[in-house]
């Protein structure tokens, strides 16, 4: 059986935290976080709003040939098209999803020296921050992330994971 390796860039400049950014007064959106108009999306008020592609996980895995060859089609359009999908029958518990929810909250809500303990290391996509960035001329999201690569446990970043807040560690 072959086994798929997950790719990621091995480089990735450090850039501020947005929360850094917003602490001091503001009185317009620094440059390097402004899209071109080209760029932008198109948001039309006339035109209804698309709804979020929905993938079905039992589908995807079923031996029903009927079942899986529409739902591949659906998660490579919704890949393609969006960028993102909703996934449903996942086996994932409510209880789970919603402590890792609470994880997240708990995470981002930390002091942004608590929040550093976890920052990005030169040259690294991993940690917290913005991951792909590639130039000094990047236009870059309005955000921040913690971004960790979890399985195979062998490209887990040990800086990480002793300290992560309990709902992240397993």
């Amino acid at each position: 059986m072959e086994h798929a390796s997950l790719m990621l860039p091995s480089l990735s400049l450090i850039v501020p935290s947005v929360q850094e950014i917003v602490k001091e007064p503001l009185t317009r959106v620094p440059e390097r976080y402004i899209r071109p108009h080209h760029d932008r999306p198109i948001i039309s008020t006339t035109t209804p709003l698309l709804e979020l592609p929905v993938i079905d996980l039992s589908k995807l895995l079923s031996q029903d040939l009927n079942l899986k060859e529409p739902e591949l089609d659906k998660l490579h359009s919704a890949c393609k098209e969006w960028g993102f999908f909703k996934l449903i029958n996942h086996g994932v518990s409510t209880s789970l999803m919603e402590n890792v929810k609470m994880g997240v909250k708990e995470f981002y809500n930390l002091p942004i020296e608590e929040k550093r303990k976890f920052s990005q290391k030169e040259g690294d996509v991993e940690g917290y921050g913005q991951a792909f960035v590639m130039s000094e001329e990047q236009k870059l999201d309005w955000a921040d992330m913690l971004f960790m690569v979890t399985l195979p446990s062998h490209m887990r970043k040990p800086h990480l994971f002793p300290k992560l807040p309990l709902p992240f560690r397993f």
